[in-house]
């Protein structure tokens, strides 16, 4: 019964998220967030540092993400203790490196790539759950992670929280998908209805791409519906003890489309025919089916996603969820590329 309600509510809340941003989200005024007021100019106005939606909905998906491994893990028998560093780690390693493999890829300095993080993360989780396993062993403490579980964990994990997080790209008006008069009809009137199109200066398809007003691919909403429906498809699968079968089919779903997903995007993204995008996403599939393939399931196991629920009450899990929070909007939501004039003067009516 738990399990049939976790799954509805996710199904419900995410069904009404989604129409309310895709609808909502392309417009100009939901891009900035708040403006704080920095330097006092000579002619009365303020230069204002800017908070974006960007920022926000990044955090949000991170956050999720996590809260959906804490849960999880702790359904199928696995400390609070245990799971905060396997987040620790595998955090404190793919943030970074979004920033650093975008600005490689595509010779800028303020942007970022969630599928360079996701490769780090698939490249560094096994490695980092044997060592947490090793150290338990050692220690005498806890029972090991088996690997084919948190890996599916992981994938799940990624899958909804970048769902999530894609609303960020709607918001900010980067990611964006080709415009529909390129291309070939068959293909163009499937979006006649249901398409992005920008509106505001300071939304990137519009001030890079020059695509103001233009009927686009909704790349952006297409990967945050699929991610979160294959994310829920393979939790369903993890509950009922399916471990690989969730494995398989949320890693390969997700990292096949992030390589056709590639193919509709107007957005630069590297030189060359493919690009280094669809090169990590191949490779990050390969790997990590090849890594729950050499370490196979032994043994059977059974989820109780109630127990589960609970380590969300875990005070060290909710302060670890803020901070998660309040580090990845601060990291990804104080903006490099806009700025702001304020002008602050008092209402004569109001006093």
């Amino acid at each position: 019964m738990t399990n049939l309600l976790v799954i509805s509510v996710l199904t419900v809340v995410y069904t009404g998220l989604f129409l309310w941003a895709f609808r909502t989200l392309p417009r100009e005024e939901w891009q900035i967030l708040a403006a704080i007021p920095r330097t006092r100019q000579s002619n009365g106005w303020w230069t204002a540092l800017n908070f974006t939606y960007y920022g926000l909905f990044t955090a949000a998906g991170v956050t999720m993400a996590a809260a959906i491994v804490f849960v999880l893990m702790a359904a199928v028998g696995l400390s609070v203790a245990t799971t905060f560093w396997l987040v620790l780690v595998l955090l404190g390693s793919a943030t970074p490196a979004a920033k650093i493999i975008a600005r490689l890829v595509e010779k800028k300095v303020n942007t970022f790539t969630i599928g360079g993080a996701a490769f780090v993360g698939v490249v560094l989780a096994p490695w980092v759950i044997l060592a947490i396993d090793f150290t338990a062993v050692v220690q005498r403490t806890a029972n090991g992670m088996p690997i084919v579980p948190t890996m599916t964990i992981l994938a799940i994990a990624y899958a909804v929280g970048e769902g999530t997080g894609r609303l960020a790209c709607i918001s900010f008006g980067c990611c964006y998908g080709k415009p529909l008069a390129m291309l070939p009809r068959w293909i163009s009137r499937l979006f006649d209805v249901h398409h992005f199109a920008f509106e505001g200066a300071t939304k990137k398809a519009v001030y890079e791409g020059r695509l103001d007003g233009t009927p686009l691919v909704p790349v952006q909403g297409i990967t945050a519906v699929l991610f979160v429906a294959v994310g829920v498809i393979g939790l369903t699968l993890f509950l009922q003890g399916l471990a690989l079968a969730a494995f398989v089919v949320t890693w390969t779903v997700t990292q096949v489309w992030r390589v056709v997903s590639e193919m509709l995007r107007a957005d630069f993204r590297g030189d060359g025919r493919m690009s280094s995008y669809q090169i990590l996403a191949l490779v990050s599939a390969v790997y990590g089916l090849g890594i729950v393939f050499v370490f196979p399931e032994t043994g059977s196991f059974a989820p109780d996603l109630s127990l589960g629920l609970k380590a969300l009450l875990h005070p060290g899990v909710m302060l670890t969820l803020q901070l998660i929070w309040i580090v990845m909007f601060l990291y990804t939501g104080r903006s490099k590329v806009t700025v702001s004039r304020v002008d602050v003067f008092i209402d004569r009516n109001q006093v």
